[in-house]
Parts: C-alpha cells; structure tokens; sequence
C-alpha cells in the first residue's frame, strides 16, 4: 500500500484537503483526530499531562481544555516539549497500529508536524499543502477563541514555509478557495491512484 504523508503549516488547510481525500474513498489516518482520543480521562495520558502541567488545563468537566492546552504550547516552548514527549510516543504507535490494518490502494497519515518528529520514514511521499503566512494568519484569527499572540506563537512553533517545502514529493498551492483545493485533491487522487497500481514494497527509510 502507498503511503502518502499529508503535511503543512498551521492554518495552511490541511485537514480540509484531507476531508477532501476522505470524500474520495482514501483512508486517512489523521495525528489530531488520535491526540483527541489520547486524552480522554480514562487514558494514562490525561493523568500524565495533568501531572506536569496542573489542574489549569482541565475545564469545568475535568476534561482536558484544549484552548488553555494550546496557549501552554504555544506560548512556553519547554512546557511544549512536556507534551510532546507524553503525546508524541503513544500517537505515534497507534498511527502504526491503524496504518497496519488498513487495505487499500493508498492511505494518507495527516500529521502536522510530520517533518519537525522526523516521522517522514513512515511515508512513501510527502504531500504538503502550502499557504502564504498571510492566508494561514487569515485562518488562524478566524478560529473561535484564538488571540493575535496565539496566532503567532503557533506560527513559530514550527519550521518555516520554505524548509517544509524541501522535504515535498507533492505540493497543493492553498491561497486560492476551497473549489480550487478540491479540484488539486482530486487530482493527485487519480495521480496516487496510478502510483499505488505499480507499487510495491514497504516505505523507503527518508531522513
């Protein structure tokens, strides 16, 4: 099976492309979905980060707050350090672990920080969707709750625009509208579609 690695900047439309190759038929393996289930309270997960960094990341139903988990991560890069080495491991394996029961022609794995966990080796290919910091700032201020210092710390938090595009085998140009993603996705459905039918073996070891 083919693996393609969806990847991109934050706010760039990454998990809109790959509700795009969802409505296709492809199955996707997406990192955010998994992160969600991981910490859920009844999993060692949820007590390991309440552990580290307090009771002020829980809302008022005990559950994990996700915005005041995002302002630790993006405001204080040792904190976020915490998290990723308590949710990184165990998202990881349960990736694999769904990857090896699939059965079909290709599979994408939608992982964010796919190139900066250097996770590239799980992949065939490596498609990022690429965005302008304008439109990614655009998106980004349009989500609830988000403030303009977030914003910003999430635009730092990972590599540049430049560096990510140096790992792409594919690239999907997202400054235009959604029609226009829809009809890349498309597109390279049918391109992966032609790879996956003459390939063979498992995925090359990348850097």
């Amino acid at each position: 099976m083919l693996v393609i690695g969806l990847t991109g900047g934050i706010g760039s439309g990454k998990s809109t492309a790959a509700q795009f190759f969802k409505r296709l038929g492809v199955p996707v393996l997406d990192a955010d979905e998994i992160a969600r289930e991981v910490v859920e309270p009844d999993n060692p997960e949820f007590q390991k980060l309440e552990a580290t960094l307090g009771p002020t990341i829980l809302d008022r139903q005990g559950r994990i707050d996700r915005a005041a988990l995002r302002r630790i991560i993006f405001s204080d890069p040792a904190r976020r350090k915490l998290v990723e080495d308590i949710l990184h491991p165990v998202i990881r394996r349960e990736m694999q672990r769904r990857l090896a029961a699939l059965d079909a022609p290709y599979c994408i794995l939608a992982i964010p920080l796919l190139i900066e966990t250097r996770q590239t080796h799980m992949v065939d290919r490596v498609l990022v969707i690429d965005s302008s910091e304008a439109s990614q700032r655009q998106r980004l201020a349009g989500r609830a709750g988000w403030t303009t210092a977030e914003v910003e710390g999430a635009l730092r938090a990972q590599i540049g625009r430049d560096e990510r595009l140096e790992y792409a085998d594919d690239v999907i140009d997202n400054d235009a509208d959604l029609a226009t993603l829809e009809r890349a996705v498309e597109r390279l459905h049918r391109r992966y579609q032609k790879i996956a039918g003459h390939f063979t073996g498992s995925p090359p070891a990348k850097a």
